[in-house]
């Protein structure tokens, strides 16, 4: 990634599970999209950008190598297909590619903060984070200069990742600095139970906190909340779990079932797993 910019979004730093729900409850965050993060300091990149860089893929070959692999899992996925996506709708394809495993500059991103709270806390040890994006901002546009490109102004509206030929035309040519938030035309079971959709990015070479910088008002676009663990995650997980935000609801498949069983180790109804106190009746 570049070197670092100053911060000019929104952070919170939230001290228990309570804080998170304040915060998250009405005005301004209510329409929101959010991310969750294990670890606080994780940038807003894209697996497909974290592998050409920690495999130290040119960047020059980055467009060619992003298209490339986009060709291979349309040429061979409809084997494994009943009904293919529409071969002209590459948003499409790029979310089933994710969907299955593959690197493709696509955040996955929820319209549920409960969610990415459980995301972000699950697995987490030390500090988490959920990230927020507005997206009425984003879709306004309201970028704030052009970019090395300097092709002629367009909005983000117009970059509609669901036409067609507009990914080939901004995205993968990656010369504009720019965001995208929304979903495919048709939704898998997973982005459905997860309240799912996705961000994203015009550059690889940046994350999205360092892309806002090129927007008109940053600091009403995005925002930072920093959950530590150890203030937050047992009841904030207890909490999620009575509404039954779990692995098995949010992948609902055999393996969704399975991840479930991981947080089952850590509760029981009659005692206290970890200090193995009994829980009382009430007399």
């Amino acid at each position: 990634m570049t070197p670092a910019t100053p911060t000019i979004y929104k952070q919170h730093r939230l001290e228990s599970w309570d804080d998170f729900l304040k915060i998250i409850t009405g005005s301004p965050y209510s329409n929101w999209a959010f991310r969750g993060h294990r670890k606080e300091a994780w940038p807003l990149a894209s697996a497909l950008s974290r592998y050409f860089r920690n495999f130290h893929i040119d960047r020059r070959a980055w467009p060619q190598q992003e298209g490339r692999i986009l060709r291979v899992f349309k040429r061979k996925a409809h084997q494994f297909l009943s009904q293919p996506p529409d071969p002209d709708d590459d948003f499409q394809w790029l979310a089933l590619m994710q969907h299955h495993g593959a690197p493709t500059r696509l955040l996955d991103f929820t319209w549920s903060p409960y969610v990415a709270a459980f995301f972000a806390l699950q697995r987490a040890t030390s500090d988490a984070a959920v990230w927020a994006l507005n997206p009425a901002d984003i879709s306004a546009g309201g970028i704030r200069r052009s970019t090395k490109s300097r092709k002629p102004a367009v909005t983000t509206r117009g970059m509609d990742p669901r036409r067609k030929g507009n990914f080939a035309r901004y995205f993968l040519r990656g010369d504009r600095e720019f965001m995208w938030l929304g979903e495919p035309d048709t939704m898998n079971r997973r982005l459905i139970a997860q309240s799912g959709t996705f961000a994203l990015p015009g550059v690889l070479d940046k994350p999205m906190e360092e892309i806002v910088h090129q927007y008109r008002d940053p600091k009403n676009m995005m925002a930072k909340f920093i959950l530590p663990a150890g203030k937050v995650r047992e009841t904030g997980l207890r909490e999620l779990y009575r509404m039954n935000i779990t692995h098995a609801t949010l992948f609902p498949d055999l393996d969704g079932l399975a991840r479930s069983l991981a947080y089952e180790l850590e509760f029981h109804w009659a005692y206290n797993p970890r200090t193995m106190e009994f829980f009382r009746a009430e007399e």
